[in-house]
């Protein structure tokens, strides 16, 4: 019989706790598997639980081992357990998969053949092998970049398939290169007695299956194993947790597959999706209950996930109160809703209803960043940029400014420095050392030494690829005189084989590279529609303006912009997600794989974003956006498209409204004819101004903007125009659009362009 005294203890991990946690708290034995709703209080039940087999069931704290992704995530979960459970806490392993895999290895790798004491490679050291290797192996670089190898290899590791499996399953030229560096690779680690951070795991997993004896050990040692995270799983981490747990089989997992969204770094969502078939035996405990929002957010949340076919039905609620409606605007610009969010942040909290650190702003790409920036720098507005750096700061955008600087003032050595050998041209670090002591001596600029480099004492290979640098430089310095900003940069990023350079990588990272790249063409495409002289000179201070001014202090009182990646564990009482269009988010890539595991995925980053917000949440969508320097015309996201009518606040000004007729229809149950009127070439359905609208900026004229479709062009096909930058040109075609007309133009001078009329203002010779 239990005593008073055991009652009192029991209580104290369960209470507070609802009826499903609970449950996974007091479950024992066996496989466990929680799927943890967003905002449901699973780190909360993974402490309780770890505190509750220590004291209750008498676990040894050096028998539990809790795995969760991040270092930070680790610290959290150690820092509550370490407060629950007192003493002894020490001996419970709370770590990430790759800290585990370090300490057994430490330990046990000599078995496999590796000395103790190896070393851990990092993204630069795992580069320059690979460099080597391909050096080694005589691999065009041009053509098979060294990134591109790596991100191969990595992906292979995450399903575990070693050199050789791998050279049996290449079917392409590409995989037969990467078969044979990877390889080598292997065969440059092993030699250092060197491991890479996919080895840390995958060495694990091969010192369990060549030493049973070293299993047997851990898995005695480890005979209750918790997983956080757990649709983030990716195939070997999968085998490392189930072999663990092979002897005992005390698996506890918690995650939520409708918060799966890292399949491109291998992620494998049937990880928790077949957790019942690999463990026939496991219990499921499910989290519904939300304690973050209200129930409108949750509502929204859960029409948009059910769209998903491939998930465990689970349905969020919350004793919380019903709360606002999702606001949800159109604007005509990327510029506008960008005003308009920022306008809404900075009015609440003049009121005094909120603080700066109570707002974020989602989008699904890091490039869409920028306009957000700028327009909160201009407000001084305290900002952070998380999970990146500030749209100015990037890699390849310091790059970009860095020609344009050398192009505008070559005097400038410091930008010259940075580009000179971006993308490679073989210009040595000794070739550069001696230009730069010739400039020195002579008291010249460093690009003046190069144009007299054979003044310098340089001479054949270095001599011919410094002379075809300054080339370079000075063919760019001609077309700036006469060539739009925006096609200068284009043209800059073709010709010195950046982009191309870029997409060889054939990586994530690289993608969001380029598009950051077309992010500054659309900023420069924009300036040169509205600078009066639209100089190269003038660009350059306008962006220095932006890109210098720091408001950000070392406070928390900042509202945060991030991709909806960065912002999953997150939480805000108010959140704006951005770019709510087919073909931004979800994106041009994801509906035109026709791959649903694709779309699914997009579906649930969706369902991640709304379920970051606390008592508001608004979304916003721009009929017009710059991408890449053209002005796109894209339809409302699906996603929104989806939310129940009756959930939704359009707003008195929006220009997004509902038939009269289909009052409670929603979205995503549209007639074809509903989705006319919310697609890319909407009826007249609209009224009003827009919402937040700004008159002060070029694209915020409503009446500009319905100044050409309401009345006619003034010219046609076969007609002679003339534009304020590109001059005079032939009228190719004109095509209409739902608020527009497209223009295809000839120039004279600057070959065919495509342009909205409303924009262009082109005038009849």
């Amino acid at each position: 019989m239990t005593s008073e005294k055991q009652k009192k203890e029991e209580s104290r991990f369960i209470r507070g706790l609802n009826d499903m946690q609970r449950k996974a708290v007091m479950h024992t034995d066996g496989p466990l598997l929680i799927l943890a709703g967003a905002g449901s209080g699973k780190t909360k039940v993974l402490v309780h639980r770890i505190a509750r087999l220590i004291d209750e069931e008498q676990v040894p704290p050096g028998r539990i081992m809790a795995i969760t992704f991040t270092n930070k995530a680790a610290d959290e979960m150690r820092a509550r357990v370490d407060n629950m459970v007192g003493f002894g806490s020490g001996e419970i392993w709370v770590s990430t998969f790759h800290s585990s895999c370090v300490r057994i290895l430490r330990r046990e790798i000599e078995q496999i053949g590796y000395g103790r004491y190896f070393s851990i490679y990092d993204t630069d050291d795992q580069l320059r092998i690979m460099k080597e290797v391909c050096k080694y192996l005589n691999i065009d670089t041009r053509f098979c970049k060294e990134k591109a190898i790596l991100h191969a290899i990595s992906r292979a590791k995450d399903e575990l398939i070693d050199p050789d499996r791998y050279e049996k399953q290449a079917c392409d030229d590409f995989e037969n290169t990467v078969a044979k560096a990877y390889r080598r690779y292997q065969e440059v680690l092993f030699k250092n007695n060197a491991l890479d951070f996919d080895d840390l795991i995958v060495k694990t997993v091969e010192l369990f299956r060549t030493c049973p004896e070293v299993l047997a050990f851990y898995q005695e040692k480890f005979r209750h194993i918790l997983v956080d995270e757990y649709q983030d799983t990716n195939t070997v981490q999968f085998v490392y947790v189930s072999l663990l747990a092979g002897k005992h089989h005390n698996l506890c997992v918690v995650g939520d597959d409708d918060q799966s969204i890292y399949r491109f770094r291998g992620a494998n969502i049937t990880n928790i999706l077949s957790f019942e078939e690999k463990f026939p035996d496991a219990e499921v405990v499910r989290l519904e209950q939300n304690y973050r929002s209200t129930q409108n957010i949750l509502d929204c949340a859960n029409e948009v996930i059910r769209h998903n076919r491939t998930r465990k039905k689970k349905t969020l609620w919350t004793g919380n109160e019903e709360g606002q409606k999702v606001r949800f605007r159109q604007f005509e610009s990327g510029y506008q809703e960008a005003e308009f969010i920022v306008g809404d942040i900075t009015r609440r909290v003049r009121r005094g209803d909120a603080e700066y650190s109570d707002h974020a702003v989602l989008y699904r790409t890091n490039a869409q960043s920028r306009l957000f920036e700028e327009k909160l720098i201009f407000g001084n507005i305290p900002y952070r940029v998380v999970g990146g750096v500030n749209f100015y700061s990037r890699l390849e955008i310091k790059d970009t400014i860095a020609y344009l600087k050398t192009i505008e003032n070559a005097r400038d050595d410091l930008a010259v420095r940075r580009i000179i050998n971006v993308p490679r041209r073989g210009i040595g670090a000794a070739s550069l050392a001696k230009a730069e002591s010739y400039a020195e001596t002579e008291g010249i600029s460093l690009f003046e030494a190069l144009e007299k480099v054979h003044e310098t004492g340089l001479s054949g290979k270095a001599a011919a690829k410094i002379e075809e640098f300054t080339r370079l430089i000075e063919d760019f310095r001609e077309k700036a005189a006469i060539m739009p900003v925006a096609q200068l940069i284009e043209e800059l990023l073709e010709k010195t084989g950046y982009l191309a350079e870029l997409a060889a990588e054939k990586t994530e990272e690289a993608e969001g590279r380029i598009e950051n790249l077309n992010e500054l063409i659309s900023k420069a495409a924009s300036y040169d529609e509205t600078s009066p002289d639209g100089s190269l000179a003038g660009f350059l201070e306008e962006v220095a303006l932006i890109a210098d001014i720091d408001t950000v202090e070392d406070s928390e009182n900042v509202v945060l912009i991030m991709t909806l990646h960065a912002s999953k564990g997150l939480e805000f009482p108010y959140v704006y997600i951005a770019g709510m269009e087919d073909g931004v988010f979800p994106g041009y890539l994801s509906i035109d794989s026709g791959d649903d595991a694709e779309m699914e995925e997009e579906r649930r980053l969706a369902y991640v974003g709304i379920t970051r917000a606390k008592k508001l949440l608004t979304l916003t969508a721009a009929r017009q956006r710059m991408m890449r320097g053209n002005m796109v015309m894209n339809p409302v996201s699906r996603f929104v498209r989806e939310l129940p009518r009756e959930l939704v606040d359009l707003g008195e000004d929006s220009e997004f409204s509902y038939r009269k007729s289909t009052p409670s229809m929603s979205f995503g149950n549209a007639s074809s004819a509903m989705k006319g009127a919310i697609g890319a070439k909407p009826e007249k359905v609209f009224s009003g101004n827009l919402y937040g609208q700004s008159r002060s900026n070029p694209y915020s004229s409503a009446k500009k903007q319905f100044a050409v479709k309401n009345g006619s062009l003034d010219y046609k096909e076969g007609d002679r125009v003339v534009h304020m930058r590109f001059g005079g040109g032939v009228v190719k075609q004109i095509t209409q659009g739902g608020r527009d007309y497209e223009v295809t133009v000839e120039f004279d001078r600057f070959g065919v362009k495509k342009m909205f009329a409303s924009f262009a203002n082109l005038k009849k010779e």
